[in-house]
């Protein structure tokens, strides 16, 4: 049996599939490393976890690391450290490099987890990518501004995803958004080049140092126009046609990408736009699996549990690649006003319309609080064999399907 701890600050939702995933396989015995308490873990899950551990911080390396030793007389010296937060990727790499666990190491998770040091590796390897630049102070932040242009994208160098991160148009509002976000000497905010153009993702499983696998999305709208207007029902799409031609170019820079970066074994997301003229941009890469539901998309477009994929891959490095049966697609039901759900509109009219595509949902209920994350009150996956006919049934559903919130 090998001994497995999984570290997971908080237990979400989504982590606990993960979670779920790793503790149902064959020969392992999984340990769980939290902030939450056991109470908090679903009974069906607490019956498989060989063991427990709560920490007031769930993202501090010292801690993981007394709580992994700790576990040892329970289920035996740990042979795979697990984690799917982002934030948890550097102090993941520090207790296995303590505790001679194989996995990431110190440096590669530091070249996915600081965009800046990302970016310089990317540029040293002829990744194309946006502009940026480390700032420590308005005037650094201005100079950059007067060399690349606006708009700019000013976010954390450790940010994940889309989150803290602005646009800012002009110098007033770059200045006004320093002073939410003031940048030190050693403590830079990270500036970059605002790409135009189509965004993506792209998602590849990596085996001993080779990309074996991958899959890829459209965004529509992009990230951060989403975070921008909360109202936004946004889709994400996964076209059955992912070795067409047309991805060439991202496969190849895609792998390029994550060899610079250090990536040895396992599943990565990266963002990346296209051009208007039809050249490539690197945003970023994260060493975890996708956010936003993307597992579950995956899952459907293959007719496979792709979690329970993730914990083979990172608990006993193995990896059968799925052919894509499908395209999927989900719509997010984000709400429109402020308060809780009052009301959702459309739904016996898109039920009559899409109900022979849908795959999955997760409707809003009347009364539920308005969420605080991007993927809003609920959401709907559509399936089918033709991408054009999921394409369609995403934009057709945000049309018909409205979240009313209120008091």
């Amino acid at each position: 049996m090998r001994p497995v701890v999984f570290v997971a600050p908080f237990l979400a939702e989504t982590t606990l599939r993960f979670i779920e995933a790793a503790a149902k396989l064959d020969g392992t015995r999984v340990a769980l490393i939290s902030q939450d308490s056991a109470a908090k873990i679903p009974p069906g899950l607490r019956s498989r976890l060989a063991a427990h551990r709560q920490l007031s911080d769930g993202l501090n390396a010292g801690q993981i690391h007394d709580a992994v030793r700790s576990l040892a007389a329970e289920i035996g010296p740990c042979e795979r450290l697990l984690g799917t937060l982002e934030q948890l990727q550097e102090a993941l790499a520090d207790v296995r490099a303590a505790l001679g666990i194989p996995g990431m190491g110190r440096e590669a998770a530091h070249n996915f987890r600081d965009k800046s040091q990302m970016k310089d590796v990317f540029r040293r390897a002829g990744v194309p990518c946006a502009k940026h630049q480390l700032v420590g102070s308005l005037g650094e932040a201005q100079a950059f501004a007067a060399d690349v242009g606006y708009p700019l994208v000013v976010k954390p160098p450790a940010g994940a995803g889309a989150r803290n991160t602005m646009r800012v148009a002009n110098d007033d509002e770059l200045t006004q958004c320093l002073r939410m976000m003031p940048p030190r000497p050693n403590d830079p905010v990270l500036l970059e080049e605002f790409v135009v153009g189509e965004e993506h993702s792209f998602d590849t499983v990596s085996l001993g140092g080779r990309s074996i696998w991958h899959s890829l999305t459209h965004y529509t709208p992009g990230p951060l126009a989403v975070m921008e207007n909360p109202w936004i029902q946004w889709t994400v799409l996964l076209p059955r046609e992912v070795d067409h031609p047309r991805y060439d170019d991202i496969r190849s820079v895609a792998a390029r990408a994550l060899d610079a970066l250090g990536m040895v074994t396992g599943l990565s997301h990266m963002e990346w736009f296209r051009r208007r003229d039809g050249s490539i941009a690197i945003s970023e890469v994260a060493a975890r699996p996708p956010g936003a539901q993307i597992t579950t998309l995956i899952s459907h477009a293959h007719g496979i549990d792709f979690y329970r994929a993730w914990a083979k891959l990172m608990v006993f490095d193995a990896f059968d690649p799925p052919p894509r049966q499908f395209a999927a697609g989900i719509a997010y039901l984000r709400g429109q006003g402020q308060g809780r759900v009052k009301a959702v509109h459309g739904l016996d009219e898109a039920q009559r319309e899409l109900g022979d595509i849908v795959a999955e949902v997760q409707l809003p209920r009347v009364g539920q609080s308005q969420a605080s994350g991007y993927e809003g009150e609920g959401f709907v996956v559509l399936r089918h064999p033709e991408t054009s006919v999921v394409e369609a049934g995403l934009a057709r559903l945000v049309r018909l399907v409205r979240v009313e919130l209120g008091s």
